[in-house]
Formats: C-alpha cells, sequence, structure tokens
C-alpha cells in the first residue's frame, strides 16, 4: 500500500463528483471517498515510517497522527453531507461535493509531503479547495467571506513562498544543493548564513500562522467560519487548523537544527498569548452564535502555539492531546450549531433561546462540546491543558503560566456567556431573525433526524472516551510524534 493512495482515492471521487450528472446520488461520494480514505489510513498507520516518491513524500509519525485527526474528522463530517445537502435540494451541489473531496486529498498531501515547495502547493490547493464550501449559501455575506478568506490565504502564502526561496538560497550559499527536502534543510540549516535563515523562518512562520488563525493574521476566521455551513466549518476548525499546525512544527523543526530554536519558540508564545486574548476578548459578549465559534478556534490555536513555543517533550505532548480534543469538540459545536441554525433561522443569540427544550439532543451535545472546547474533565482537551500547564510550572515559567490560566478562564467565560444563554429557558418568543442574509431558507424541522445528530454523538464519544482513557497504539503514536519533534542542534 503506496501513501500516494491516500490522495489518489478522494481526488478522484471529487473528479467523478464533477463529471456525474445525477444530483441526489453525488452526495453520497463525500461518504464513500472519506470513509475508503479512513479505511487506508488504518492500513498504513499501524506500520513503520512509510517513504514515497524520491524522498518528497514521507509519513512519519507525527504525519501519522495529524493524518489519523484529519480522516477522522472527515469520515466523521462525511455521514451528515448527505442529509444537509438533501434537506437544502434547491441548492446544486457538484461543487460543493467535489470541494469537500479535493480539500481531503490536498490536505493528505499537506501530511505527507517531505519537501517544503511540495507543502506549500499542497496547502495553496486547500484555500482553493475551501472557496466553494464558503460559497455554498450563494449570499452577500457568504460571497464577501470567500473573497477575503481567499486574499488573506494568499498573502499567508505568498509570505510563505518567499520564505521557501529564502530557504532554498540560504541552502545554495552554505555550498549545499539547492534543495527543499526537509532533511536536507535540517542537514544543511546549521552552516546557513543567519541573516538569510532568519528572514526565512520569519515569512513561513507568518505565512503558516496566517493559516493556523493566529492573531494578528487570523482576521479571515469570524466571516469564513461565521458564513460557511456547520460541516465545513467542522473541517476547517478539525482539520486544516491541524494540518497548518503541523507546518509550522515541520518549520519550528527547521530553526531548532539551525540553533534558531530559542528565538522562533520565543515568537510562538507571544504569538500564542496574543491569540489566546483576542481569542478570549471578542468571545465575550458575543452575539453571533458561528463567529463565536471562530473566535474560539482563534484562542485554542493561541493554546497549540503557546505549547509548541514552550518546547520539550512534555509541552509538545500537550500540544498534540489538545490538537486531537480540539478536533473533536470543534466537531460537536459546528455540527449542533448547524441543527440550531436550521431550526431557529438564525445564527444571533437574540433570536435563539432554550434550545435544549426545543432540539434536546443536538443542545445536549452542544453543551458537551462548550465544556470540551474550554478544556473541562473528564474531555481529552482538560488532558492536553493539564499537560501544558505541568511544562509551563516545570520550566518556571510563572508570569507565562499565570497568563496562559487567566486567559484560559477569561476564554471559559466568553464561551459560557454565549452557550448557556441559548440553551437554557424554553422556546422563547424570539422568532427567526428575518434580516439575516445568511439564514438557511428551509423550513424548520419537525424533529432530529438521524443523520444530523448521529455524527455529533460519534465525536461526542470519542471526547469523552479519549479522555479517558487512551489505547496504547494512540498512546504509542503520541510519545513516537514527540520524538519526531525532538531536534538537537
Amino acid at each position: 500500500m503506496t501513501i500516494e493512495a491516500l490522495v489518489y482515492l478522494p481526488l478522484g471521487a471529487a473528479v467523478v463528483a464533477l463529471v456525474l450528472p445525477w444530483e441526489r446520488i453525488r452526495p453520497w461520494l463525500v461518504p464513500l471517498g472519506a470513509l475508503g480514505h479512513f479505511g487506508l489510513m488504518c492500513l498504513v498507520v499501524p506500520g513503520d515510517a512509510r517513504q514515497s516518491a524520491g524522498g518528497w513524500l514521507v509519513l512519519d509519525a507525527l504525519g501519522k497522527l495529524v493524518l489519523a485527526t484529519v480522516s477522522c474528522v472527515f469520515a466523521v463530517a462525511s455521514l451528515y453531507v448527505p442529509g444537509y445537502v438533501r434537506h437544502f435540494h434547491h441548492r446544486r451541489n457538484r461543487f460543493f461535493v467535489a470541494a469537500m473531496l479535493g480539500l481531503l486529498a490536498a490536505l493528505t498531501l499537506v501530511v505527507v509531503a517531505h519537501h517544503l515547495g511540495l507543502m506549500w502547493v499542497a496547502i495553496e490547493a486547500s484555500a482553493l479547495a475551501t472557496a466553494p464550501l464558503l460559497l455554498f449559501n450563494r449570499n452577500a455575506r457568504s460571497l464577501e467571506a470567500t473573497w477575503k478568506y481567499l486574499l488573506l490565504s494568499s498573502v499567508g502564502v505568498a509570505l510563505a513562498l518567499l520564505g521557501s526561496f529564502f530557504l532554498a538560497h540560504a541552502s545554495v550559499l552554505a555550498g549545499h544543493p539547492s534543495t527543499l527536502l526537509f532533511e536536507d534543510l535540517m542537514a544543511a540549516a546549521p552552516s546557513m548564513p543567519p541573516a538569510w535563515l532568519h528572514a526565512a523562518l520569519a515569512f513561513l512562520l507568518l505565512g503558516y500562522a496566517g493559516k493556523m488563525g493566529l492573531a494578528p493574521v487570523h482576521t479571515w476566521k469570524p466571516d469564513a467560519y461565521g458564513e460557511a455551513p456547520g460541516v465545513v466549518g467542522m473541517v476547517l476548525a478539525g482539520g486544516t487548523t491541524s494540518v497548518a499546525f503541523l507546518a509550522v512544527l515541520r518549520v519550528a523543526r527547521i530553526a531548532e537544527a539551525g540553533g534558531q530554536g530559542a528565538h522562533v519558540r520565543d515568537v510562538l508564545v507571544v504569538l500564542g498569548l496574543a491569540s489566546m486574548a483576542v481569542g478570549a476578548v471578542f468571545m465575550l459578549r458575543q452575539r453571533d452564535l458561528k463567529r463565536m465559534l471562530a473566535y474560539s478556534s482563534v484562542e485554542h490555536m493561541g493554546v497549540l502555539a503557546l505549547a509548541a513555543g514552550v518546547g520539550g517533550p512534555r509541552a509538545h505532548l500537550g500540544a498534540l492531546l489538545y490538537m486531537i480534543g480540539n478536533a473533536a469538540s470543534k466537531g460537536v459545536l459546528f455540527l449542533a450549531a448547524a441543527n440550531i441554525h436550521r431550526t431557529y433561522g438564525s445564527k444571533q443569540v437574540s433570536a435563539i433561546r432554550g434550545v435544549l427544550h426545543r432540539l434536546p439532543v443536538s443542545g445536549s451535545l452542544f453543551l458537551a462540546g462548550f465544556f470540551a472546547a474550554t478544556g473541562s474533565p473528564p474531555f481529552l482537551s482538560f488532558a492536553g491543558l493539564l499537560v501544558i500547564g505541568g511544562a509551563l510550572v516545570t520550566d518556571g515559567r510563572w508570569v507565562v503560566a499565570a497568563c496562559f490560566l487567566v486567559l484560559l478562564f477569561a476564554a471559559f467565560l466568553g464561551h459560557a456567556g454565549t452557550v448557556l444563554g441559548v440553551v437554557q429557558g424554553r422556546d422563547s418568543d424570539h422568532g427567526a431573525d428575518a434580516t439575516d442574509p445568511a439564514r438557511d431558507t428551509a423550513a424548520p424541522a419537525p424533529r432530529e433526524p438521524l443523520w444530523s445528530v448521529l455524527p455529533i454523538g460519534l465525536l461526542a464519544i470519542a471526547m469523552v472516551g479519549l479522555g479517558l482513557w487512551l489505547p496504547q497504539p494512540v498512546e504509542e503514536l503520541l510519545h513516537a510524534a514527540v520524538a519526531v519533534l525532538e531536534v538537537h542542534p
């Protein structure tokens, strides 16, 4: 089994979606492609590290962990897609289905790419595949969000491209062959001219931090997440951001090999704290349900950046645990929010009350997702935060640890102010906000169909189960991924 098959399968399904003429059958290609990808992942991940295409494609332990996270997110999301598309049968689904599968192929290529240029191409492809997904509602706000996403993503990937060029040039100046393979760059990094290496790392970090949605390059997130269908927000918050974090970790490894690790770690700590602060502040008194989830994602990406900046096995382990927990909790929140949005016809908190009464299953799962996203026990996010906090205390970073705890508490308040407000009470007199151009136009469902709650339930089970007990294969993969991140110049 070659690792190219992980890319070819969803890409082939995307091509079939573009040419298949039947609107009713086409959405089923998403679960077919995503579950097939999940099956291939289950075959590939347990084995040894794999290499293909002359070293351009490598699946190491770190890549396996991120690949498993992305594949699980898409597999669960794919179960939601056919019912969602059927619910909005008046909207053509050709490009939506093809883009979902194309995004899975692009993110997989980012994970397995061990060439800096190929990774950049794959990240750009993922941005292009995301655009039709953001435009699915086809209204003024979704069009604005799509253009903003494309514009800011283009700036980010342009900066990353410049960083890649600078790194290749620095390798040549050091007397090494012109190459962008990660292993060659790490071998050449100690002898690279410091000025060129610093410039390359700065552009690469800023570019890929934008893909993660770290402050101050996060401004595309509130619009994109706010206007995207809930299932799209799920794959962006749980899949795309995980892959972008992987890109940041790859760059940080090169910095460590070149003796610039301390500088990069300091930058990541600053970006992490800034993102946590921005997310917490803008979640307070947030009136739009999906924009609240967007700022929650900014805050969560800040936690990951902070943990990567602290460095060391313990902080890296906490970051990877938190990454998996974030993917699961964001899936629960975005899919439950999609059910709420569709039923109430609005994302505005003022128009939504008594969700637990009107949508008891989605409301309960939304509440569980809130506790998971805020790092409450027994969810996996809590374990990640606990390990990261322990790493801060062990390293004697008392000021950073204090800021970390204060910002986590502020984020909890921001979440609680919105979530508890919408789930409590009974069906209120607040009706759908008819002035909201992003609202779904279909009639509210009289009940919660199985397709709308089963995927959320599966994610909720994963959140609790992994928080209480990590299977031995998962634990071994986590520690192997941490070992990949430990670089000694």
